[in-house]
């Protein structure tokens, strides 16, 4: 494995320094400027070379290792590792945990939201025998765009109270979840080679990793405790051609943040000015605040994102995209270029529970109990920094003077509580505030989760110059 004194040409290169020396690398691998096992600088001294902070060289660095592009050895440096950037995603979504390993650990997983049981269960397998008796030939045939009507009329009721503005069965795309969702939205509206989504600086990492998918770049977008910000989206604009940008209007995850009705309007104005398409994320559903969304606002441009993971049940893979105006046999046409359309046992189990108003009871069960897991953190956490809003199913921490987030995550971990850090939702040219997100375990009895959230309390108010030893 020999040195390498490369020194890449960013002067010509548009965009963040990170991005032009990801393309960099790109192309030294592309036209054999830089060969398998050939070392890279390292991240000082290149950033010493070109003149930028070696912070912009480790994102780059990063990126290129994700890709497969680079790999990193203890003791040899970071040296080409392939000629081609690996295919597919390089980490999970989701970290899978089995329930009976945490009850027999004593983890408590507050990382992602877990519904309680309040009866789902049962519902599901009564809809599963139901629709069971209604096999038929119909079993033996492809989906297709219309045969799953009726499951998207009872949906349009279903949102009836979501402020999306006039809707019917036609505006709907049927999806494996919110995620698959977001997929479809950008399978539709993403054109050319290196397409520019853009996205919260802090946001969940469902949207880069689907950006990544679709062969696109994501950046990040400045926040305020409304949500995104106008003028930094018009900045965004100027700077690039970006064709989509990704919003949370109700509740933006992780701060937990709603916009008001004047920032709604502006983006809107922004989006229109500079012909952004916009993805409304709606999946963390909260009680309606009576605003309306960005779909009633521009729905000539805005794709609503929403599922039953957060609602009903996460293992149902149920979602929705409310389309813009005239654009649902669109995104249908994408649907079954993808997947053929949801299976027939799926939209016959969900279509019972929504007629049935069965899901409507369940999703107010939950709500109610998780709305008990939320005044118990809200009441264990009282003086500190907390963002929260009724309904939601987390809280947003900033943490005090003296805890570092990825300090105070390792801490709760050795406490047996899992955490996310605002790390985990940062873009990589995004900023990572002092701050912890913290779901809600429905799936716990009440104790232990009062247990972990006095835990929590505690070790806020011990700084770890203060703990004991």
């Amino acid at each position: 494995m020999t040195d390498t004194s490369w020194i890449p040409d960013l002067g010509n290169r548009l965009g963040p320094k990170y991005l032009a020396l990801v393309h960099a690398l790109r192309d030294g691998v592309r036209d054999g400027t830089l060969t398998q096992g050939q070392r890279v600088p390292t991240v000082r001294d290149l950033a010493w070379r070109i003149g930028v902070t070696p912070g912009t060289v480790a994102r780059a660095y990063q990126i290129a290792t994700q890709e497969g592009l680079l790999q990193a050895a203890v003791g040899r440096g970071t040296y080409v590792a392939s000629t081609a950037p690996r295919l597919g995603p390089t980490q999970p979504l989701y970290i899978d945990r089995a329930p009976e390993l945490d009850r027999e650990s004593g983890v408590v997983d507050l990382r992602s939201p877990q519904l309680p049981d309040v009866g789902q269960t049962v519902a599901i397998a009564r809809a599963m025998i139901e629709a069971a008796g209604d096999i038929g030939p119909q079993y033996l045939e492809y989906p297709g765009l219309r045969r799953d009507r009726t499951c998207r009329r009872a949906v349009v009721d279903w949102l009836s109270d979501c402020s999306l503005g006039p809707l019917c069965e036609e505006d709907l795309v049927l999806t494996h979840g919110g995620q698959n969702g977001i997929n479809i939205v950008l399978q539709c509206c993403l054109r050319g080679d290196r397409p520019v989504v853009l996205a919260e600086e802090l946001a969940y990492p469902g949207f880069r990793h689907a950006v990544r998918l679709n062969r696109a770049e994501v950046m990040a977008v400045a926040l305020d405790d409304e949500g995104m910000r106008a003028d930094a989206l018009e900045a965004a604009c100027r700077r690039t051609r970006a064709q989509v940008v990704c919003i949370a209007t109700e509740a933006q995850n992780p701060t937990a943040a709603r916009m008001s009705l004047t920032r709604r309007q502006e983006i809107v104005s922004v989006a229109r000015a500079y012909n952004l398409q916009i993805l409304e994320d709606d999946c963390y559903t909260v009680p309606c605040s009576g605003l309306p969304s960005l779909h009633e606002l521009a729905p000539e441009r805005t794709w609503h994102v929403s599922s039953l993971s957060k609602t009903i049940s996460a293992g149902l893979r149920f979602g929705m995209v409310v389309c813009p105006t005239g654009m649902g046999e669109a995104g249908r046409l994408a649907a079954q270029h993808s997947y053929f359309g949801l299976a027939r046992p799926v939209t016959d189990i969900v279509t019972r529970l929504l007629v049935s108003g069965e899901a409507a009871r369940l999703r107010q069960a939950a709500q109610d109990k998780m709305s008990r897991r939320l005044d118990m953190a809200v009441a264990a956490l009282e003086g500190q920094d907390v963002t929260w809003q009724p309904g939601l199913s987390f809280l947003w921490l900033r943490l005090p003077a003296g805890w570092r987030a990825s300090t105070f995550a390792r801490m709760a971990e050795s406490e047996g509580i899992l955490l996310r850090s605002a790390d985990e939702y940062a873009l990589i040219d995004g900023h990572a505030p002092n701050a912890v997100r913290i779901a809600l375990a429905g799936g716990i009895p009440e104790d232990r989760f009062a247990q972990a959230m006095a835990c929590l309390a505690r070790l806020l108010a011990n700084p770890p110059g203060d703990l004991p030893v």
